[in-house]
Formats: structure tokens, sequence, C-alpha cells
């Protein structure tokens, strides 16, 4: 078994790799044509105004590459593995497309606004919202259905709690709370791609572990897609993956961590997400309620780095670095678990 899953993991990555990066080559002459270029936000950094017109919606390269290396895995594998990829397999990597296809079409859908409707902020916050809440309310029933929603956290040295009906509104809002956070996190050149794909070393890693091959299998894909699209979005980027992207990279994210059985996996592999979103919740609120005063001189944290002068390479690395920390822990966590 050890050597096909070997197979299996080097084919997804490899697959996902090649045809992400190759899709770029079709993909963004036509974003270009079709004139769908990123509009800076007015409140966004003012240093970011030369990146006014980059193509946007480039996720659909990772999209893409995901989801063909996944049919060409599981399709060309299952013949020989079929423990590896059975029916129960197959839907829990499916529950984890749902979440990302849905988010990534909350994302399109701001995306669209943006470029073609010219409104630099996109969707408004309950429009998002709506579809969000219903995507979320599907995962969730869709965990529940094939038996892997636990009110169970475990804890190092073979302890565990159970959290009850309380589970239920902290693992929803938490859902939509790191899909966003992982949009957040991307408003610099490759930072998203970086982190993401450190986030899913560790979900090889920690999957492995656990036994669950096909969650390492789709984490391997995720992690090879993300350093295809690499070849595109590292600085200076010639696509950004715009929400399109981001927001299906959070449902990954996400997802993978409850298909697990394990759902505060997610506060190890997506500490960074955590860290760049917090800052922000902490911002709005100081300033609230002392009247326009602030903590941080921007957020999300990325841009006070950048306004410290730091280049854009240097924050994707410092960021992957924290990653790398938190998937370590993760994988010590689990471990010790």
């Amino acid at each position: 078994m050890g050597m096909m899953v070997s197979w299996m993991l080097v084919a997804a990555a490899v697959g996902a790799f090649s045809i992400t990066a190759l899709s770029g080559c079709v993909l963004i002459p036509l974003l270009h044509r079709l004139h769908f270029g990123q509009t800076i936000r007015e409140s966004g950094p003012t240093w970011h105004n030369k990146k006014q017109g980059t193509p946007t919606m480039g996720g659909f390269c990772f999209i893409l590459g995901i989801l063909l290396s996944l049919v060409l895995v599981f399709v060309g594998f299952r013949r020989y593995a079929p423990d590896l990829v059975g029916s129960q397999q197959i839907q829990a990597v499916l529950l984890v497309l749902f979440l990302a296809l849905g988010s990534g079409l909350i994302g399109f859908l701001d995306d669209f606004v943006k470029v073609v409707r010219h409104r630099n902020l996109g969707l408004v916050a309950w429009q998002k919202l709506i579809v969000q809440f219903a995507v979320t309310g599907g995962f969730m029933a869709g965990l529940n259905a094939l038996g892997l929603l636990t009110t169970v956290i475990t804890l190092p040295g073979g302890g565990s709690i159970d959290l009850g009906l309380l589970y239920y509104p902290i693992a929803f809002f938490g859902i939509i709370f790191m899909v966003n956070a992982v949009n957040l996190t991307d408003g610099l050149d490759g930072l998203d791609s970086c982190v993401t794909f450190v986030a899913m070393l560790g979900y090889l890693v920690g999957a492995s572990l656990l036994g669950y091959y096909h969650v390492s299998i789709l984490a391997t894909a995720t992690a090879g897609a993300c350093a295809g699209f690499l070849v595109w979005n590292f600085y200076p980027a010639k696509v950004f993956m715009g929400d399109t992207g981001s927001m299906f990279l959070g449902g990954i994210v996400t997802a993978l961590a409850f298909v697990l059985c394990r759902p505060e996996l997610v506060l190890f592999f997506g500490i960074v997400y955590i860290w760049d979103a917090m800052t922000v919740v902490i911002q709005r609120v100081y300033f609230k309620l002392t009247h326009g005063r602030r903590i941080f001189r921007m957020t999300p944290i990325h841009h006070a780095f950048e306004m410290r002068g730091w280049r854009e390479v240097k924050i994707d690395a410092f960021f992957s670095l924290i990653a790398l920390i938190g998937a370590a822990m993760g994988v010590l966590y689990i471990y010790l678990t």
C-alpha cells in the first residue's frame, strides 16, 4: 500500500502543478482580452496602484489543476487501490470540494461585480453572508450524513472534551471566519499561494499519520497547484487569483480539518490566516472604542510590514515560515494525541 500511496501522491502533485502552470498560458491572455483587470480598493495601500489592471480571477488556473488531477488520480488508480479511493473516500473529497467550489462561487461573483460592474468593493456584506450561510449549512449537513461530524475535541495525552450543542455554532461561524480569513491574506503577490502551499504540506503529513490517504492526495494536489500558480503569481505577479481563487482555497483549508474529524487542526495549519484576519478584527474594534485610534499601522497585518519597508518577497518568506511552524505544531499535536 505504501508504494501505491506514493505513486498517487506524485501523480496528484505533478498533475496539478503541470495543469495549473500550463493553463496560465491560455487564461492570462484571455483575461487580458476580456479586460478582467484588478481594481485596487480606494482604502488599500496607495503603492498598490501600480498593480491596477493586472488580470484577476486567475484562481481558475489552480481550480482546474486540482479538479483534473483528482479525477486522473482517483479514476486511474481506483482499479489498483480500491481501499484508498473507495466510495466513502470519494464522497469525503467531494464534500471538501463542495465547500471549496461554493466559496469560490461567492468569490467569483465578488470579482465579477468588481471587474464588470466596476464596483471596487464587490458584493456587499449581506449578499456574501447569505450564500456563505447556505454553503456552510450544506457542508455541515454533508459531514453529518457521512458520519464525519463530531462534537468531541481530542486533547494531547489521550484526553478529550465534548462541546455538545456548543460545537455547532462554533463550527458554523468558525468555517465562515476561516474561509474569509484566507481571502483576506491574499493581499500580496504570491502570499496566499505560498502560505497555502505550506499549510497543505502540514495536511499531507497529518492526514497520512491519521491514515486518511484520500485527504493526503487532495492536500498534495492543492500544494502542487499552488506551486504551479506561483509560476504566474510570484512577485511581480502576472495574474492575481482574485476572490475566486482565495475563497476556493479557504474552503479547502477549512474543510480538510473537518473531514479528518479533527477540526481543531485548522488552528495550526491555518495559523497565518487567523493571525492576519484577527488583526483586522482587533483594529476595527479598537478604532470604534477609541473613536479613531489604531493599534496597527495598517491591516491586514501583511500591509503593516510593507509600510515598514519590507519587500513583498520577504513578507512571503516570513509568513511562510510562520505557516511552517504552525504546520509542524499541528503534526506534533496529531502525534501527541
